[in-house]
């Protein structure tokens, strides 16, 4: 007999089916029937009447045909969803699949492990790891101390010692001994009264990346969970079966103690999970689906699973990721700003910046003269005013070097690092949001005011300005620090919080307004080109004007704006601007050196670099 997981209205049926060579439509009218049947109101629908509705796939979202055998198209413990007609009108209605569900239902499993230590990960081994790129496995060493970590604790539950969070309660509750026969309730109980969070879920990738972390720091050996717990963990990450993580409910006072407690949850088979086959679902049938048994938890496992900052840390992670990319893909749209304007080169010169040789200056600078080195690019338009009376451009043209130089995030006062990021990085849009104005105004530039031909029949980038300049406003607010603020909390025996967690939320969405604002400047860059042909730019940003082009086509007349944008702040965020123009670079410094050795982007890095022996094909 086959049996099936529907998901109807935020609940969950399982509906057996004896004969699979009945139509989709049977299968999706039974599950009605029995949610109909569990509901003292009828599930808000009339008795008799046949509600209009689709069938789709959890998995990928595809839409089933009513009249299709359902051995034919379904595989047996398959999840589907139910979606009546007059709940997509309702606010109230919630689908089964996280915002953004395209990202991720492509999701292939992996067959390459990455192996953790707990002393070896890297940032960019985290992000491949949020990716779904690899599997994980814990190396001999660690197994070993884990082992010996958790015989050592077990001792301290045989001799019936008082120790705080395996014998006692927790953090008010540290002078209350617990009877050994209730130790496993304990550690259930802290689970589920820490899972308290509230807000959106994290994306999958997040929720990989907070699972990945937590693995990694367990997998040190000294928080005494058992080598069968951890592997149990390994297993659920393996299989993508990511607990339900609401994003806001830390203080980063102990820890991310209500994030880390709801990726609990969902290890125990309670609350919800999400995996690639299933969607959204009751933990308990998205381990069953992937052939897992929950976590049952023994003495001091609970409290090893919510003592740890990887909320604060994942989200930094991927903070640090993000602004990267969008740091050096700002060089390139500034140059093209700059052609763009009809600007002058002479800001970039070597000598100029060796005289104030700060790293990142030097290197912003560098990245200038690769892009627009008349002697290696020749300019058709950079040509064309080479005998102008223009003596010097604005600073949002000229200071970039200065200014955007290459992201640093302090090595000291690491608890404040994601504040410090925040700030750094709003400074990116707050220029670009600048030279925006000076595209679209015609008082600044050579160019038809807001980009467009027949202005005033057409608006062209008029608005695409202010939302540029109401991103940036609204950055200002959000860079206030984090970490000036605290609040006592645990009946004031956790006094003063980090509100780490808030500062690694916000810097996030300081980065994403940034991407959209560059987004928004790449656009009108590629517009105003459009005004200076037949003339050329160089060769590399012609590439990236090229790359534009592909998704989005010139403006003629006024159109729909907005799709025009979110494509470009993919491109961005996919790093496929800097892709373009690296490998361009990278020559420009291959035949300037040793005058032009690169920088590391950022100096923030998470752990040592990973052992030799770092990633295993599976076998």
């Amino acid at each position: 007999m086959a049996r099936f997981t529907v998901h109807v209205r935020g609940e969950w049926l399982t509906v057996p089916c004896k004969d699979t060579s009945v139509s989709v439509a049977w299968l999706a009218t039974e599950a009605l029937r029995r949610y109909v049947k569990n509901k003292p109101d009828s599930g808000g629908m009339r008795p008799g009447s046949s509600p209009r509705f689709m069938v789709r796939r959890c998995q990928g979202l595809g839409s089933l045909d009513l009249d299709d055998a359902v051995h034919d198209v379904l595989e047996d413990n398959e999840f589907i969803e139910i979606v009546l007609e007059d709940d997509l009108m309702s606010s109230e209605f919630i689908p089964s699949q996280p915002e953004r569900v395209h990202l991720y239902s492509k999701y292939q499993e992996p067959t390459e492990y990455i192996c953790l230590d707990g002393n070896h990960l890297t940032i960019e081994d985290l992000v491949q790891l949020g990716r779904g790129l690899y599997k994980i496995k814990l190396t001999t060493e660690a197994e070993e101390r884990i082992k010996q970590s958790r015989l050592l604790l077990e001792n301290i539950v045989k001799e019936n010692k008082v120790v705080y969070g395996i014998t006692t309660g927790f953090g008010k509750f540290a002078r209350t001994v617990i009877p050994h026969n209730k130790l496993k309730e304990l550690q259930e109980n802290l689970i589920r009264s820490h899972s308290a969070g509230v807000g959106k879920p994290l994306s999958p990738k997040r929720s990989r990346m907070l699972l990945a972390l937590r693995i990694n720091v367990l997998a040190k050996g000294y928080s005494g969970i058992s080598l069968e717990t951890l592997n149990q963990m390994i297993q659920a990450f393996n299989a993508s079966c990511l607990s339900y993580v609401p994003e806001k409910g830390t203080v980063g006072a102990s820890g991310d103690l209500a994030p880390l407690a709801h990726l609990a949850l969902g290890l125990i088979g309670e609350g919800k999970m999400w995996s690639p086959k299933s969607g959204w679902a009751d933990a308990k049938y998205v381990l069953q689906a992937h052939g897992l048994k929950p976590v049952s938890l023994k003495p001091k496992e609970g409290l090893a699973l919510i003592n740890g900052t990887q909320m604060i840390t994942s989200l930094g992670v991927e903070a640090v990721e993000r602004a990267t990319a969008i740091a050096r893909q700002a060089d390139i749209i500034a140059a093209l700003t700059l052609e763009v304007l009809k600007g002058t080169t002479r800001a970039f010169d070597s000598d100029i910046h060796k005289l104030r040789p700060h790293p990142g200056q030097m290197e912003v600078a560098f990245r200038f003269r690769s892009l627009l080195g008349s002697d290696h690019h020749p300019s058709e338009i950079a040509e064309s005013h080479r005998f102008c009376d223009r003596v010097q451009d604005a600073y949002t043209l000229r200071c970039c070097p200065q200014t955007v130089s290459t992201l640093r995030v302090p090595q000291r006062d690491r608890d404040k690092a994601l504040d410090y990021l925040a700030i750094s990085v709003h400074e990116l849009a707050a220029i670009s949001e600048r030279r925006i104005e000076r595209l679209c105004n015609p008082s600044l530039s050579e160019l038809p005011a807001f980009l467009v031909n027949e202005g005033g029949l057409n608006s062209g980038f008029m608005i695409a300005h202010c939302t540029a300049a109401a991103l940036v406003s609204e950055n200002k607010v959000l860079c206030h620090p984090s970490s000036v603020d605290s609040l006592s909390t645990s009946a004031a025996t956790e006094d003063h919080v980090s509100m780490g967690g808030w500062a690694a939320r916000k810097a996030l969405r300081v980065i994403e307004h940034v991407e959209q604002v560059l987004a928004i400047e790449l656009l009108a860059a590629c517009q105003g080109i459009e005004f200076l042909r037949p003339l050329k730019t160089t060769t590399p940003l012609e590439k990236v004007y090229d790359l534009v082009r592909t998704l989005v086509r010139p403006w003629i007349k006024d159109r729909f704006m907005a799709p025009d944008i979110d494509v470009v702040h993919r491109l961005l965020v996919e790093q496929k601007v800097w892709e373009v123009a690296h490998p361009y670079i990278e020559k420009y410094r291959s035949a300037n050196l040793p005058e032009a050795r690169p920088i590391s982007p950022t100096a923030f890095t998470l752990e040592p670099p990973m052992s030799p022996c770092k990633r295993a094909r599976i076998e």
